[in-house]
């Protein structure tokens, strides 16, 4: 039986697994997919090593940047992004090689590509981790420009108390790339004025459980487009599952 799964910590919000299962039952596909959680990412020689069957892994918070130097090779899409989201197992006798890739891209500008307008043209990331550097990656391939937001002062990105009225009037995308409002805190947002939001404001969350985070419902009682991250995981789920049985 080959194995497939997920790493991260901690890993009680993630679908994967039941997604991957269902699949791998309604196919008859004699495979299992199984949630490591890990606390440090060092971690990741001894699941490798001692789960032989295993050939592929998805990769989650806080790890899409730092499982990089445990990889073999990674493409050339996921060095430019500076993450990992997917791993290829190789197994040649004792010698093991592990090859990284990036289904984010994939999956969040298939999902948003068909809520954007011509008069999207920038955009708020809220978070500088993995995801985020992901959707900056694909905003810019759909032609609009970014902004990092971030808790603290850093190069490239602006902090939460520098988003005024005006920023959020000019920057009529917003994409929520951290935790907050993820279950079980589903009553925290981020740090926003909302009330500048419109009808032609655009705010995507990558989370998904809740349904509708605060963050979400917050824009469209103001009047905007909004979608979650499911989408875009049953997205990425279809690329990570191609990238695990590439030639």
């Amino acid at each position: 039986m080959e194995k497939y799964g997920l790493i991260g910590y901690p890993l009680g919000h993630s679908m994967s697994k039941d997604y991957f299962n269902t699949k791998f039952k309604s196919e008859g596909t004699d495979a299992e997919y199984i949630n490591f959680e890990i606390p440090d990412i060092k971690e990741i020689k001894a699941v490798v090593l001692s789960n032989p069957e295993l050939v592929g892994l998805n990769v989650t918070i806080p790890y899409k940047q730092q499982v990089i130097p445990y990889l073999n090779e990674i493409t050339k899409e996921a060095k430019a992004i500076g993450a990992v989201n997917v791993i290829k197992i190789t197994r040649n006798g004792t010698k093991i090689r592990l090859k990284g890739f990036n289904s984010d891209v994939v999956g969040f500008v298939e999902s948003i590509r068909p809520l954007i307008e011509r008069y999207h043209k920038k955009a708020l990331i809220l978070g500088t981790g993995g995801a985020s550097k992901a959707v900056e990656y694909g905003l810019k391939s759909l032609g609009i420009e970014t902004m990092f937001v971030s808790r603290t002062k850093k190069t490239g990105a602006m902090t939460y108390e520098e988003v005024t009225p005006d920023v959020v009037k000019d920057y009529k995308v917003i994409v929520n790339c951290t935790p907050v409002g993820m279950f079980p805190k589903i009553d925290d947002y981020p740090a926003l004025p909302y009330e500048a939001l419109d009808t032609r404001s655009l705010l995507y969350d990558l989370i998904y459980n809740p349904d509708e985070t605060a963050f979400l419902a917050r824009g469209r009682q103001q009047g905007a487009i909004t979608k979650n991250g499911l989408e875009m995981l049953l997205l990425q789920a279809f690329a990570s599952w191609e990238f695990w049985h590439e030639k």
